[in-house]
This record gives structure tokens, sequence and C-alpha cells, in this order.
């Protein structure tokens, strides 16, 4: 029988289970891997990854679906005998993909950014659901800094955003719609109140812009930031306020018919993001499951585990499967500092 959009987006925010951001492009992962003296190859690459999505125990249990980056939605594990796409199917986790082609200098606007990629998107969208993509993802970029965001800005990426999820709907591909209101952005001395007003604002004009374009609202899933201070602010936030802070503009913002929302780490340390989430499904009653969907807060340890080097395989899926059930536990409130160290 045939998934729906609303089946699919369901099963991305599962009790329990989240999304892994493998979409890194080749410059990005290959800053992480110099930082592990690890040449990026697409072989290296191809390893890498299938390390992770080969981590049967964090796969079947947590990890709902993965979203990867074009030359990886393409390639097949190191043995030949299937895809990637396949080995991750094998684990009832869904393939997902990054459609957008990243953020550019937006024209009138110094200093900030707008989200290139719609050219064309109808036909790589086909394409990537022939390959077997079930969902994709598109972020938008706002800082925040003196004199920014702009409401020009805000807008703009919005309505990308919203034809970008029109687009993927059109073609049976759930859209992840993701406005990221950066912590980590040039300036990031912004207190966690600015944040507050900023992701409000934002996620208002998202969901306008969402509703102009005709999106089902049940076949999408949100990947917003936390409200959280810059990381250069003067005075940080205790993590009860991030958890309150931003639970309260969710409610103010996000429709109920949502179902599920995946939360970026941004620039959280691993046990921050965990902590985060866990106290807001155990200290509030929400319309929508809160999970995650966590890049480097899933992956850093796993990939400084592993170091380039196949004896570290199984240390490295341990360390990766490790941080996947303390997210886990984290998207049902369930997460604790004991649990986090009974390794």
């Amino acid at each position: 029988m045939k998934q729906t959009l609303e089946d699919i987006a369901n099963a991305m925010v599962a009790p329990g289970r989240g999304i892994l951001a493998a979409d890194e492009s080749t410059g990005t992962i290959k800053k992480r891997f110099d930082s592990i003296s690890v040449e990026s190859t697409e072989d290296s690459r191809r390893n890498y990854r299938e390390m992770l999505f080969s981590t049967k125990a964090a796969m079947r249990k947590n990890i709902s679906g993965v979203i990867l980056f074009d030359e990886t939605i393409r390639q097949s594990s190191a043995s030949g005998k299937q895809t990637l796409v396949e080995m991750m199917q094998g684990t009832n986790s869904i393939p997902g993909i990054k459609v957008d082609a990243g953020a550019q200098d937006m024209a009138g606007f110094k200093g900030e950014k707008i989200t290139a990629g719609l050219d064309g998107l109808r036909a790589r969208l086909k394409e990537y659901r022939k390959l077997g993509a079930g969902f994709a993802k598109w972020r938008a970029v706002i800082d925040i800094a003196p004199g920014a965001p702009t409401y020009g800005c805000i807008r703009a990426n919005a309505h990308a955003l919203a034809r970008y999820a029109a687009l993927c709907q059109e073609n049976g591909i759930v859209p992840i719609v993701e406005p990221e209101v950066l912590m980590d952005g040039p300036v990031a001395s912004h207190s966690i109140e600015r944040c507050y007003d900023v992701t409000e604002r934002t996620l208002k004009i998202v969901f306008s812009e969402l509703y102009e374009a005709r999106v089902n609202l049940e076949g999408i899933v949100l990947k917003p930031n936390m409200i959280v201070p810059g990381k250069n602010a003067a005075k940080q936030a205790s993590a009860v306020q991030v958890a309150d802070l931003t639970v309260k503009c969710l409610k103010a913002c996000v429709p109920t018919a949502v179902p599920g929302i995946a939360f970026l780490s941004g620039g959280q340390s691993d046990v921050e993001a965990t902590e985060h989430l866990s106290l807001m499904n155990s200290r509030h009653d929400v319309p929508w499951n809160l999970t995650f969907s966590y890049g480097r807060a899933l992956q850093a340890a796993a990939l400084k585990a592993w170091g380039g080097k196949p004896v570290n395989v199984k240390a490295a899926q341990a360390a990766f499967a490790h941080r996947a059930a303390m997210n886990g536990l984290a998207s049902k409130g369930k997460w604790t500092k004991a649990a986090e160290k009974a390794k």
C-alpha cells in the first residue's frame, strides 16, 4: 500500500526516533575529516557514512530517517551488494535528500543570506523520488546582528521554503522546513530574548507563506532552532530556560496540524542538545511530537572514535549508537545524566 505524505511525516517523528543529518556538502565533510587527519575522497566519505548506516541497533531503534547529500544517495556499499539507500531501508529508516544549493549573499541586503536551489527543483525531486527519497530538506539561514534580520530577508527565505515545500509534496516527498535562526553567526552576541523575538517573527512569516502556497501542513516536518542566546552572549541561559522559551515560542507560532518538530542542534554541544530536548518533552504537554534532526551532535563522538581506521569501526559505531539512544530517550522526555554516563 502506497504511503501518504502524512504516513511518512508521522514515521519521521515517531516516539523514540529522530533524524540523522548526514547531508554535509563535500566542502563541509572535508573540514570534518581534516579535524581527524583523514583525506576526503569519495571512498572515505562512503566508508564513514556506511559505518553509521550499518549501526543496526541505532538505525532500527532510534533513527527514523537520514538526510543524504546528492553523492551519497547514489552510492553503493563497499561490497557493492546493495546501495546505501537499500541499507537504510533494511533498517526501516527513511532515506531523505538535501535539495537546496546553499545560502548565498542576498542582493540589496548586505550581510544577509538567501538560499538558492529552486531552479530545476521539480526535475531533481522526480529523480530523487526514483532513487528512493521519502523526504527532502531545505535550510534557510537567518542571522541576528545589528540591523538584522530584516523583514525582506525573512520574507524572501520563507517564500523560498514554501515554494520548495509545495514542489516536494507535488512529487510525493515530505518537505523538512528548516528556518534556522543562527546562534553562531558572525556576531552571535544576542540575548535569549532577542532569539525568541526573531524566531517568533520568522516562524509566523514561514507559516503564512506555507498557507499561501497551499502546502499540506499534515505532510511536513518543521526543523527549527531552539531558543538560545548567541554563543558570544554575555549572559547564557539555563537548560530549563531554553526548554521553556522554545516551547512557548512554538505554541505561539506552529499550527497543531503539523505532526512533528525535529530540532536542529545548531552550535550546541552533544549533551546540551539532548538535555534541552528531553526537558521540553518532560516539562510540557504539546500537540506535536518533539524530536531531533541532528548532524554534528549525533556524529561528532563517532567521527573522533573512527579516525578513518577500519580497526576503530566498532568503537565508532558504539559512540554513534550511544548518542542515538540518548536522543531517543530525550524525544520521550526520559533522558537523565545517569543514563548519559552509563555507556
